[in-house]
């Protein structure tokens, strides 16, 4: 099935190549290397003119030669080491005959045409040098600029900066490297509108031609250009074999589109358009995929998505991002992202900012469209209609003000409706505060209003809540110099003591609209409130205590080592909770995190959370990464989780890399795999063979997008150097799966030497 999409696609009638362009930047002047002259004579035609014959020109040209005759009627013979020289644009050649009246000049034996950016060279030369037309029999043309290089049966000078070529052959492959050509009966540079032509083309990969268009036209620089862009062909295991042949509209400056059709073996013929604006005062994005008539799912499919930014002027901005699918399983179905495919939620938001300096405003109606999968459902959130805040921060003489302040409607279809106002108040005053140390205090005075409807539960309609809040915050930076291992070290003492006192207010009767607890890490040791949102404030009465080190080279700043160790340690046993009681414990968790730059080329990063009381480790994350150098990395990581139901205890090795193999080639490589369970949750594997000019990418990846679903995808891509990418482009899938990926091109590979390994 996949061969006649393929097929199909070679049969396109017309086509023009935006996506050859972006990635091909041909530059039509043409040159090459300026060779040294021998000690020549030197003429100027215009100054040898006998008088009266008329002015000079502005731009005379300048003739050199070993030998240079003057004949009749002001005709310049010049023999041996032949150049002449106009503006930018310099002819060499053996044997050359100037005629100064007209300009014309006539010239053979290795000629060659050489301006700033490009060389054209030649058996024979016929060339007005005032009006640049002319013409070149089987020229051979370099652009310096670039790799691209060509030849042709004949060349035509049409004007300042406009060349035609006919049977030309074009290609960024270097001299004796003819891996892809692109043919063409006639093509056109035009350097004015930096625009290239070319008809009856044929791309031939390895001789085999795969890509045929009657006509097309390409930019020679990045400017954006309508027209096809280069198809993708790829492999999934819900839709079988597919081909998506993208096609690029530049309606304006600031107005484009993309509309590409899929063609997925299974399912029909999916149609995803992109539309993307931009003003003096907005931005945006319109995406819109319609799948009529899905021949697996039985049914119409679509998706749509806005984004829109818009600034009013005067501090106030607003935004726009509204997302909608058609079912449930529409990203596990058709998309190759593990991101969208796995994705609960589509948000649909909109809001209004203002922005004053010391004060900001905003106000936004948020919603979610939820996408349930069927195994295991999760329970819609709620809906903001509406939320509004208002922040304040200002420093008065030594002290700190701030405010934060919200109205919220949480609406729901199913659970307890209802507002809920809170405003809080805080005053800080630095007692101490120096580079080295500090000493903050700060209070305030948590204010929560509710007012509730379609109230099915026991908790009050109309309730009032008053927590103060106390807390001070202390530290101080050490440092020492020394040195080891011949380098100049500075070490580190960072002691940090953080208290919290908050009076208990009874809470069990609220609502939890958007509450929920933190998890426990170095930043919620050091806040407030152990609880996310605003329908609980803890109860505290707390010391937090952490000690950091630092290893630090002191030429170039870099953290070669860092351990950081907390502990939370409390004088009563915390009343207010979610979802069960307390543990009656004088003391937190342990958090212990070791991590810096070990070499050049080792990092480390890790981080333990230890539970005293029960002796045991609670979570546990660790990343080791090797990366000598870009192309080469090895990342190895172990993730634990610990949970009473062993069904969702996370036992899990993370383990990627992308390394050079041999020769040309390189390969990637994820596996994610669920020691608890016994499976992979995720795989990644792929081969890229790079030669000077082009290059191949094999990709499969593989990834859970439910319980009871896995997708599967396959990437092949055939990238030509400077003109177009064939094939599903799988770089995004390896930036995201292996951390470090380094996308390499021959001339990173030279540098670090991995192009001349065994």
């Amino acid at each position: 099935m996949c061969s006649r999409f393929f097929l199909l696609f070679l049969s396109c009638l017309f086509v023009s190549f935006p996506a050859l362009a972006a990635q091909a930047e041909p530059q039509p002047a043409l040159k090459g290397p300026t060779e040294k002259k021998k000690d020549a004579k030197k003429t100027d035609p215009a100054k040898a003119r006998p008088a009266g014959a008329g002015e000079a020109h502005e731009s005379p040209a300048v003739l050199s030669a070993d030998t240079v005759t003057a004949k009749e009627n002001q005709v310049f013979e010049a023999i041996g080491n032949v150049e002449l020289r106009k503006d930018d644009q310099t002819v060499s050649a053996d044997h050359l005959l100037y005629e100064q009246p007209t300009q014309e000049l006539s010239a053979d034996g290795s000629v060659k045409v050489q301006k700033a950016d490009s060389v054209v060279e030649g058996p024979s030369l016929q060339l007005n040098v005032e009006k640049s037309t002319g013409e070149m029999p089987q020229p051979v043309f370099s652009l310096t600029d670039s790799a691209i290089r060509g030849s042709a049966e004949n060349m035509r000078f049409e004007g300042k900066q406009q060349y035609a070529f006919e049977s030309g052959v074009y290609t960024s492959c270097p001299a004796g490297n003819d891996d892809w050509l692109l043919k063409m009966s006639t093509l056109e540079l035009d350097r004015n509108t930096q625009l290239g032509t070319a008809w009856n083309a044929r791309l031939e990969f390895m001789g085999v031609p795969f890509l045929y268009s009657p006509w097309m036209n390409f930019p020679l620089d990045d400017r954006r250009r309508s027209g096809f862009m280069g198809p993708t062909i790829g492999n999934t295991n819900t839709g079988g074999s597919e081909i998506t042949i993208p096609f690029y509209w530049n309606i304006a400056s600031n107005y484009d589109a993309t509309f590409s059709p899929r063609l997925i073996e299974k399912r029909g013929t999916l149609l995803d358009s992109e539309f993307r604006y931009l003003g003096n005062s907005y931005s945006g994005t319109l995406t819109h995929g319609d799948l009529p008539g899905d021949r697996v799912a039985q049914r119409d499919r679509e998706t749509t998505s806005l984004m829109h930014n818009q600034n009013f002027g005067g501090g106030f901005t607003g935004y726009l991002n509204l997302n909608e699918a058609s079912d449930d399983a529409y990203f596990r179905d058709l998309s190759s992202n593990p991101t969208i495919a796995t994705q609960k939620n589509l948000l649909r938001e909109g809001g209004l900012v203002y922005s004053g300096g010391w004060w900001n405003a905003s106000v936004r109606a948020q919603s979610f469209q939820t996408l349930q999968d069927p195994l295991a459902p999760v329970t819609e959130p709620y809906r903001r209609l509406p939320q509004v805040n208002l922040n304040a921060q200002r420093v008065l003489g030594s002290a700190s003000l701030g405010l934060s302040s919200e109205y919220v409607y949480f609406d729901h279809p199913t659970l307890v409706n209802g507002g809920r106002s809170v405003v809080y108040p805080t005053v800080a005053m630095p007692l101490v505060s120096d580079p080295a140390y500090y000493i903050t205090p700060k209070f305030g005075e948590h204010l929560t209003q509710y007012d509730l409807t379609n109230n099915n539960t026991n908790a009050e309609s109309h309730y009032q809540r008053a927590v103060p809040i106390f807390s001070l915050d202390s530290g101080m930076t050490l440092e020492r110099n020394f040195a080891a291992f011949d380098r100049s070290l500075i070490q580190t003492l960072e002691p940090r003591i953080y208290y919290v006192k908050i009076p208990y207010v009874k809470q069990d009767n609220l609502p939890l609209f958007d509450t929920g607890q933190a998890p426990f890490s170095f930043m919620q040791m050091f806040t407030e409130n152990r609880f996310i949102g605003n329908d609980r404030v803890g109860d505290a009465d707390q010391v937090t205590t952490a000690l950091t080190t630092r290893l630090l080279d002191e030429d170039t700043g870099n953290e070669l080592l860092r351990i950081a160790m907390g502990e939370r340690f409390s004088a009563i046993t915390p009343q207010v909770t979610i979802g069960g009681p307390s543990v009656a414990t004088n003391q937190s968790d342990v958090l212990l995190s070791v991590g810096g730059r070990l070499s050049d080329s080792l990092s480390l990063d890790s981080l333990e959370q230890y539970n005293p009381t029960e002796q045991r480790s609670e979570m546990f994350y660790g990343t080791l990464r090797y990366k000598p150098e870009p192309g080469k990395v090895f990342n190895l990581g172990y993730r634990y989780t610990y949970n009473i139901d062993p069904t969702l205890l996370v036992k899990q090795v993370d383990t990627s890399t992308q390394w050079h193999l041999y020769g040309k080639w390189d390969m990637v490589g994820l596996v994610k795999y669920s020691i608890q369970n016994a499976s992979v949750t995720e795989a990644l594997a792929g081969l890229e063979y790079r030669q000077d000019c082009w290059a191949l990418r094999l990709v499969a990846q593989k990834f859970v997008t439910s319980l009871s679903q896995t997708s599967t995808n396959y990437f092949i891509q055939l990238e030509l150097s400077d003109m177009i990418r064939v094939g599903t482009d799988p770089l995004n899938a390896l930036k995201q799966s292996v951390p470090g990926y380094t996308v390499m091109t021959n001339s990173t590979r030279g540098k670090y030497g991995t192009s001349t390994n065994p």
